[in-house]
């Protein structure tokens, strides 16, 4: 009797021990706040909006809402760069959209090198303008 006990207490480890293994997984929220001061160079757009942004650990899933308004114009891009400190600028690593309306929602699955900057506070978005090419307003994605 002993021996069943400790056998399906085994079992009840083991289960455990499997089911607790997406414990592990989390999903990681971020709040931006995008204007002008901190575009790199900065500019004097009235511009200014904000990102939702979650990040799901288990299957390495961005998604996003961002919210703009007050730009010199429409929209003509908005993307998330990376890898950039703050006052830093880097290359494009996932489109927002071209001609974004805001909200702008969408997703993407990130590379484990994407997934690296994000954690660590190196990518950023901004929303381009016909005025702003290089970027009219922008946020760095911190937790």
């Amino acid at each position: 009797m002993q021996i069943k006990i400790v056998r399906s207490g085994l079992v009840g480890l083991a289960l455990a021990s499997l089911l607790g293994s997406g414990a592990l997984a989390e999903t990681v929220t971020f709040k931006v706040n995008l204007n002008a001061q901190q575009q790199v160079p900065a500019n004097d757009s009235k511009g200014t909006g904000t990102a939702d942004v979650s990040y799901d650990t288990a299957t390495k899933t961005l998604t996003w809402t961002v919210t703009f308004s007050g730009l010199t114009g429409d929209a003509t891009a908005a993307h998330f760069h990376a890898p950039a400190e703050a006052g830093k600028n880097a290359g494009v690593v996932i489109p927002i959209g071209n001609n974004p309306t805001s909200p702008a929602k969408g997703s993407a699955t990130l590379t484990d090198a994407q997934a690296a900057d994000l954690m660590a506070g190196r990518m950023y978005i901004n929303v381009h303008t016909a005025a702003n090419r290089g970027g009219e307003i922008r946020g760095q994605v911190t937790k």
